[in-house]
């Protein structure tokens, strides 16, 4: 696909300063060695944009982009002390999950690279209440990341359910590694789904919410929902499960710490 067709067919909103586009899965931002990318094409169709944030190849969904150097800046910032308003949907194996829960576990990079827990797998607690999380006596010597993910449950069936996540915390890799060490790995994902059974991981960047002094009112408020790939593995009715995250967002104005 080239660059005036992608931009079409996934655009969710413009303006003089930035461009959010509801990316497939399968195409990466910017920045793959041997990939071609998002930023990649708009450059040799003649478009300069400046990523404000990155979501991984495998993950869809919404993507903001700047088209100045200015707005970069002030949008980034927000990335980086914790501010942007970021939600996620996911479909996971295994529906035994509360209907709200919390994810506290700090990240670490070990070998080629990979994120994982900074701590052993065996000494991952549940509270009981919704919450996972690792004493510090726990956590492995070396640097690490504390880590915070809040999830609502959507819909279950008998083998998967559907979450909305919001990541406090923003690091790489977050959302995947937090599902898949509590025992619930996203559908799909190849860095913990080995069998090819699905297409994509079902993953999606489904709403932010930024400072924008720029636009009337001063805000951009983002959503791009997921497209029927996202909805394959489950039997549920999309409508239904969207409606009830529309509900939790309502409960997420401010970060939760």
């Amino acid at each position: 696909m080239n660059w005036p067709e992608l931009r079409e067919r996934y655009l969710v909103d413009e303006d003089t300063a930035i461009l959010a586009l509801n990316k497939p899965a399968g195409i990466s931002v910017t920045g793959e060695r041997h990939d071609t990318d998002l930023v990649q094409l708009a450059a040799a169709a003649g478009e300069t944009l400046y990523p404000v944030h990155r979501i991984d190849k495998v993950t869809s969904g919404l993507i903001l982009l700047a088209r100045e150097l200015a707005a970069h800046g002030q949008l980034t910032r927000q990335f980086n002390k914790q501010t942007a308003d970021k939600a996620y949907l996911a479909i996971v194996d295994d529906p035994d999950l509360p209907d709200h829960g919390v994810i506290e576990l700090p990240l670490s990079v070990g070998r080629k690279n990979r994120v994982r827990i900074a701590a052993p797998r065996e000494t991952i607690r549940e509270s009981g209440s919704g919450r996972w999380y690792v004493d510090d006596a726990d956590v492995l010597d070396g640097k690490n990341y504390p880590s915070i993910t809040h999830f609502t449950t959507l819909a279950r069936t008998a083998t998967q359910a559907v979450l909305a996540l919001r990541p406090v915390t923003g690091r790489r890799h977050q959302i995947r590694v937090h599902l898949a060490w509590i025992g619930h790995p996203i559908v799909g994902d190849p860095l913990f789904d080995r069998s090819g059974a699905h297409a994509r991981a079902h993953l999606h960047s489904w709403r932010l919410g930024l400072t924008a002094d720029w636009r009337t009112p001063p805000e951009l408020r983002l959503t791009a929902a997921p497209g029927p790939d996202f909805w394959a593995p489950i039997d549920t009715d999309p409508d239904e499960a969207l409606a009830r995250g529309e509900s939790a967002m309502a409960t997420w104005t401010d970060p939760p710490m």
